[in-house]
């Protein structure tokens, strides 16, 4: 079972720190990585793949710095990266089975496999179709099942759920439950739902570095106290949008039920409420 360490890793684009002194231990479990857009997350993702290389620091697997390890680590790794490369005119079956090779899948294997990966993903009945009729959907689940081929011990996900419907993303939810035992999953997004269901650990990350770590419970647990409860009337919840970070805001009947996430009591009368991750992510990221 591998472990990944990252070790005070940073990577830099000229006068940008995009990642910046990240330190981790890995293991074996669900990693959801969340943050706003431009958080760093697919830059330390694409070091953790080997595409890019820290600018300082190190990532080891087992010990040993995966630049040293070269084919071995690529073994050992999916990845579904957040545009993935296809050819238009193959085939769903005839992309699976070319990266089959691709990842060195034995011969005697590659074709079971693929037929099984196409299952898991709900594109059997759509397997003899060119990949430039699909829907979005269907593409990203393709890309699932190509991180998928070569059985990984590490499976890297850069927003996997992107283009799924509600329907899809459950779907999803549930494969990477089924298959994470034994693994390292680390699934970066900015959709709350797909980490606070499956992740083992969620990992809030802001301009490039890890502001806050621990499992569901432990993460909503650092906003108690800053979210607040209150039945406005509409001028007045209409000024509390304004200003400040509300998560939400319901008619009820004359009134206004209004979520405030805010370090004090926004107004008399505003009652403290149990917060959840949609909280944690406003708090963190509203602004």
């Amino acid at each position: 079972m591998p472990e990944l360490t990252i070790d005070r890793v940073t990577k830099q684009f000229k006068n940008k720190i995009a990642v910046d002194t990240v330190s981790l231990d890995l293991h074996n479990g669900v990693y959801g990585f969340l943050g706003a857009n431009g958080a760093g997350k697919t830059t330390l993702l694409r070091m953790l793949c080997g595409v890019l290389k820290p600018t300082s620091g190190e990532i080891r697997c087992n010990g040993t710095e995966i630049r040293m390890l070269d084919g071995e680590y690529r073994c050992l790794l999916g990845y579904l990266p957040q545009d993935f490369g296809y050819y238009p005119d193959f085939t769903a079956k005839r992309y699976l089975e070319y990266l089959a090779a691709c990842k060195a899948v034995p011969k005697y294997l590659a074709k079971e496999k693929v037929q099984e990966m196409l299952r898991l993903v709900g594109l059997e009945g759509e397997q003899k179709q060119k990949i430039k009729t699909f829907s979005g959907g269907m593409i990203r689940r393709l890309g699932i099942a190509q991180a998928l081929l070569n059985d990984p011990e590490i499976l890297i996900l850069d927003e996997p759920t992107s283009g799924l419907d509600p329907k899809e993303r459950i779907r999803f939810r549930n494969i990477i439950s089924a298959l994470s035992k034994g693994k390292i999953v680390i699934l970066s997004t900015h959709i709350v739902s797909d980490v606070e269901f499956i992740a083992d650990q969620i990992l809030l990350m802001k301009q490039g570095c890890i502001v806050e770590q621990g499992n569901s419970r432990e993460v909503t647990g650092s906003v108690r106290g800053k979210v607040w409860e209150y039945l406005a009337e509409p001028d007045e919840a209409d000024r509390m949008n304004e200003t400040f970070a509300v998560s939400n805001l319901k008619n009820e009947g004359d009134k206004v039920y209004i979520r405030i996430v805010s370090d004090t009591c926004p107004c008399e009368g505003a009652a403290p409420a149990e917060p959840g991750l949609e909280d944690v992510y406003l708090y963190y990221f509203g602004n």
